[in-house]
């Protein structure tokens, strides 16, 4: 009994510190809640997340506000992301799968350089490549282009995702494409019958970061969009807050809104971030 005392406070301070820092992590984003759902454009002074009046006014007003051509400026906007993400997804991981299956299982000159220049891309931070990615999309006549932001999101996102493919790719056990082999399967029917259904955890991390690199960027979306109707929702939303004047009340449910599309994502995708589907795959 002495001896399961001592295990019994320490479970106890480690759920009380994990509450707390649950706490410490959802208090900005309870704040964030409590204006969207306040009235008026400033935040209160009082610190507690809980709202004493509620209101539906800002949410209405970022649904309704309409653009000089008179359309709805946020389903304009919203749609513009949603294009520019999926596609970035689509592309990003197309080319992630591919790129990480050939250097995880085949050896060519270069290998090891190429995935050496992927790790040392992701050491330059984005504002650093705006300037050389600016003149490129010049000379492409993609600027103030749908297609431009998604070529420029898939190639930032695609380094990332091909070592985190290339790691999982590298777990799978080699003798599961030495049987399909032998069972007269091509390379190309192996990585997509086989290798593709087990690496579903793995490409759902990778198309999750990839979407949520288009969903969430600004920097870039701010300064290669110079039309108001190519903007995205984050240029949107930081529109809302200027050097004059800040309506915050605005700006908590353009955020609100905006994370829902990423926690739904995360809700229909958590059952493939944990755990492994090639468990139990290879006997003996």
């Amino acid at each position: 009994m002495r001896s399961q005392r001592p295990r019994l406070i320490l479970t106890i301070l480690t759920y009380a510190a994990l509450i707390v820092l649950v706490a410490v992590v959802l208090y900005p984003v309870l704040l964030v809640c409590k204006k969207a759902f306040e009235p008026g454009r400033q935040f209160a002074i009082s610190a507690s997340p809980i709202p004493t009046d509620l209101t539906l006014d800002h949410f209405g007003e970022l649904f309704t506000t309409r653009g000089g051509n008179g359309e709805l400026l946020f389903l304009r906007h919203a749609l513009n992301s949603i294009i520019v993400a999926l596609l970035t997804t689509v592309v990003g991981v197309s080319l992630s799968c591919t790129a990480a299956y050939a250097l995880s299982r085949f050896r060519f000159p270069g290998r090891k350089t190429g995935l050496t220049m992927f790790l040392v891309v992701q050491m330059f931070p984005a504002t650093l490549l705006l300037l050389p990615l600016y003149v490129i999309l010049n000379k492409l006549n993609l600027l103030n282009s749908i297609s431009g932001l998604v070529l420029v999101y898939s190639t930032t996102a695609i380094p990332f995702c091909v070592w985190t493919l290339k790691g999982y790719f590298d777990s799978l056990p080699r003798e599961l494409e030495e049987a399909a082999r032998i069972d007269g399967a091509s390379p190309w029917m192996i990585f997509r019958k086989i290798i593709l259904p087990l690496s579903r955890p793995a490409l759902a991390v990778t198309g999750l970061f990839s979407f949520m690199t288009a969903w969430n960027e600004f920097i870039m979306a701010s300064t290669f969009m110079t039309n108001q109707t190519r903007y995205t929702l984050p240029v949107l939303i930081q529109s809302t807050v200027t050097e004059f004047s800040a309506d915050w009340g605005l700006f908590a449910a353009g955020a609100v809104v905006t994370s829902l599309p990423v926690m739904i994502a995360f809700y229909v995708l958590q059952k493939y971030l944990v755990g492994g589907l090639t468990a139990g795959a290879v006997k003996g």
